[in-house]
């Protein structure tokens, strides 16, 4: 009998992808082997046609074989093992998951919360409170000039890889407001003429990303103390190691390029 639902179980930040399923790399068909051992799993959309729950598994069991072929993948690596869809799909189970887990009691009067019955939001039942998922924006830029691209890079950063410049949106501010900001505090130069690119849902752990181009207008470049470790112009015919490829700042460095082409 054809399976009904799709399952995305996370264990320990990992994600269990059965790797014999005839569709490829996929998400779980069923999750019997949970037996009990979980949170109420959170009912997060479709996935090829078909309902999919998220749930997190604390504890696997010894004799796990739920899904003989299935492996955790670390989150970042979905991408690779399963597509872009997958990791978006995957991305949103772990922002719920997160979301739940750190919303489990109620924080106006402190009463044990539970999923809301139509929508996404854990209720308190005693002061009627509803807690919604946390999204957190973030602009990220790359400034340009002729035959050149801003480039910088975090002390956290794989060894040797330079980025676009990004921050997170302040309260009270508009996006425009914070790219311009952003880029001043942590590079010390003026922009002017933002465009936007594209955005991503990022979830680590919960960010929204939106991607813009600027024009720089004046200024040396300035590395802030203890964000930024090195920043530079770059050529964009010798530009040096970039972010992976299932990050929105890959996408917007390629997407420049291409305009140049």
């Amino acid at each position: 009998m054809p399976h009904q639902q799709y399952w995305i179980v996370r264990h320990k930040h990992q994600i269990l992808i059965e790797m014999s399923h005839s569709n490829g790399p996929n998400f779980l068909s069923h999750a019997a082997f949970l037996q009990g051992n979980h949170r109420e799993p959170i009912e997060i959309g479709y996935w090829q046609g078909l309902p999919c729950l998220a749930v997190e598994c604390e504890v696997l069991p010894d004799d796990f074989t739920g899904a003989e072929s299935a492996e955790l993948v670390p989150m970042r690596q979905v991408f690779g093992v399963a597509g872009p869809e997958a990791f978006a799909m995957a991305g949103r189970a772990t922002q719920l998951i997160d979301w739940q887990m750190t919303h489990q009691f109620c924080g106006r009067c402190g009463q044990e919360t539970q999923l809301h019955e139509k929508d996404f939001a854990m209720h308190c039942p005693a002061c009627q409170l509803n807690a919604y998922p946390r999204i957190s924006p973030a602009v990220m830029v790359l400034v340009r000039r002729p035959g050149q691209f801003l480039l910088a890079r975090s002390p956290h950063f794989k060894p040797g890889v330079f980025s676009a410049l990004a921050g997170f949106v302040e309260a009270g501010e508009t996006l425009e407001q914070c790219a311009a900001r952003e880029v001043k505090e942590e590079v010390g130069v003026e922009i002017e003429n933002l465009r936007y690119f594209t955005s991503q849902s990022w979830p680590f752990p919960n960010s929204l990303m939106l991607a813009f181009f600027a024009d720089y207008v004046s200024g040396e470049i300035t590395p802030e103390p203890g964000e930024i470790e090195a920043a530079d112009w770059f050529d964009i015919d010798d530009l040096p190691l970039l972010p992976d490829h299932v990050s929105i700042a890959r996408q917007l460095i390629e997407g420049a390029l291409k305009e140049h082409r």
